[in-house]
């Protein structure tokens, strides 16, 4: 029984240095890929699996267009019916026997045919509007994903930093401990300090992890990949850039938003398409006209017994007209159900607008506190700068002391990550209002 606790200890060692060796050859297989934005940008619209999936749907809605415009597209079937007969000449398929058989059929003039083209036509059009949509989701996402990537390879940064400054001020808090200058309770408060500093790093180095991995996965990248953010990468241009898309007034980017919104073009794009759909089923009603020919080469042997006189040779060429009479209850059916959905489509489309309205006013608002936030973080810093100048000056004086000044630099540090925290509130802001005013694609686009 005394040997429990050992052996437990032993394969708890064991397991220990096992995952150390898994954690340490895993990332061997890894691939850390350091990017700009302007490249993690034009990787998601090349390899990005919602984007490609977008465009593959814009590709089956060109290809109904094609489907639909079968019927006005001339055909042509050639093949032979040649049989030997007894009594009166006619092949299986009703036909008079043949060597060599060829026919040819169009519609002239069809208006269900016309009017399913025309909504195959505005489906098209719809899905490219998706697609454009989809896209410009992508590429929100990305530029959020490499924003927060930044942000917390930043804030890891300045974690690491702090450690490193509160670890050295905690020694030397240690060392006038022990040399009774201060308080028992000063070293472990400094402990404290070292282990709070510890444990924001390591969460700052998870965040960094997470999110240059989730960044990786929307560029297409395998999971066990990471994308980084290239440090100052052209970084201050391209928010100068993001600035001057910025609407100058709420009023502006909420006429911009409706105007711009993909959202409703949709909309109204599947309101023509029901709309052609209910034009198509009322031209059920309509006469159609279909354009045939026929060539037949008829062979001798199966006539000369039956007929006296014949001709090889035979042709026709006219027009089929098919008026209809009673259409029964499909077209009508057909028809109330499309003017339901043109019905609903109204109604969300009213809805959509006062959503986007209403989104962009919070939005734009959104950009504003962060704005006034940042103003405060940097005014803060710059509070906490100049306190720790005073107290360099009072220390050189005698009237301050070391503990003073370690504790006035690590404020300056949690003032320098309050800043940047303030400053990846802006972007993320600013991001997400040029999103809801259309303009985030054109602003991206270098």
């Amino acid at each position: 029984m005394a040997c429990g606790p050992r052996i437990t200890g032993i394969l708890y060692s064991v397991l220990q240095r096992i995952t150390l060796i898994f954690l340490t050859v895993l990332p061997a297989f890894a691939e850390v890929r350091t990017l700009t934005l302007q490249q993690a940008l034009e990787l998601a619209q090349k390899q990005s699996p919602d984007a490609m999936i977008a465009r593959l749907d814009e590709q089956k809605a060109q290809a109904a267009v094609r489907i639909a415009r079968d019927p006005f597209t001339p055909k042509v079937y050639a093949g032979s019916g040649g049989a030997f007969t007894w009594g009166y000449p006619s092949a299986i398929n009703g036909q008079p026997p043949s060597i060599v058989d060829a026919q040819t059929i169009m519609s002239v003039y069809n208006r269900p045919r016309s009017w399913e083209v025309a909504r195959a036509r505005e489906n098209a059009r719809g899905a490219a509007i998706d697609t454009q949509s989809k896209t410009d989701d992508v590429l929100f996402r990305v530029a959020s994903l490499y924003v927060d990537a930044a942000q917390a390879a930043r804030t890891a940064e300045f974690a690491n930093r702090e450690v490193e400054a509160v670890s050295s001020a905690a020694d030397a808090v240690q060392a006038r401990v022990s040399q009774g200058y201060e308080l028992p309770i000063e070293g472990k408060r400094a402990e404290l300090n070292v282990a709070r500093a510890r444990q924001r790093a390591d969460g700052a180095r998870a965040d960094q992890d997470y999110n240059e991995a989730a960044l990786a996965m929307v560029l297409g990248f395998p999971d066990t990949d990471r994308v980084r953010a290239a440090a100052g990468s052209g970084e201050e241009e391209r928010v100068a850039e993001l600035q001057q898309s910025v609407p100058p007034d709420e009023n502006t980017a909420v006429e911009t938003a409706l105007q711009n919104s993909r959202e409703l073009r949709l909309l109204q794009s599947q309101l023509q398409a029901s709309n052609f759909a209910v034009r198509e089923q009322k031209a059920e009603r309509l006469p159609q006209i279909d354009l045939v020919a026929q060539y037949a080469l008829f062979a001798k042997y199966n006539y000369e017994g039956y007929f006296t006189k014949f001709q090889r040779n035979n042709a026709e060429l006219g027009l089929s007209v098919k008026i209809p009479v009673l259409i029964g209850s499909a077209a009508g059916g057909a028809t109330a159900e499309a003017e339901a959905d043109m019905a609903k489509l109204r109604i969300r489309m009213n809805s959509a607008r006062g959503r986007i309205a209403a989104d962009t006013r919070k939005s734009y608002g959104e950009l504003k506190q962060a704005e006034e936030g940042r103003t405060v973080a940097r005014l803060d810093l710059d509070v906490a700068r100049d306190q720790l100048s005073v107290l360099l000056a009072q220390l050189d004086e005698g009237r301050a002391t070391r503990k003073q000044l370690d504790d006035a630099r690590f404020i300056e540090q949690e003032k320098w990550i309050a800043l940047y925290q303030a400053d990846y509130t802006v972007e993320r802001a600013r991001l997400s209002l040029l999103r809801q005013t259309g303009k985030l694609s054109a602003a991206l686009q270098p």
